[in-house]
């Protein structure tokens, strides 16, 4: 089943305090951009989230349950968000999330 584009709307909307939040139609699916950076996917109209220290770091302090399981099979298993409702959160971990994979990137650069 392929996500609508409602919910991906959603999604972006939910998560523009974090920044430049984008999608792009990628096989059927989803990928979101945050400011340039692919950090999460919709798949099935579900939320998966790439996993990153600080993400894990904000996934607890907002006192959510860490959930992990694959966006499609074969694919390795990252975070799932179940609430996306919560807008705050929505931000902080795609903030994180950004931020983190965006200095990983400029480290592996130099």
């Amino acid at each position: 089943m392929a996500s609508s584009k409602e919910y991906v709307d959603y999604i972006v909307d939910q998560a523009s305090d974090a920044g430049t939040v984008a999608c792009k139609k990628m096989f059927g699916e989803y990928g979101l951009y945050c400011d340039g950076v692919f950090i999460a996917m919709v798949c099935d109209d579900q939320l998966f989230c790439k996993v990153t220290e600080q993400g894990r770091e904000t996934v607890r302090d907002a006192g959510k349950e860490e959930m992990l399981a694959p966006p499609y099979e074969g694919a390795k298993p990252i975070f799932l968000i179940e609430d996306v409702e919560d807008r705050e959160f929505l931000s902080a971990l795609f903030r994180a999330t950004t931020l983190e994979l965006k200095n990983s990137v400029q480290k592996q650069k130099k």
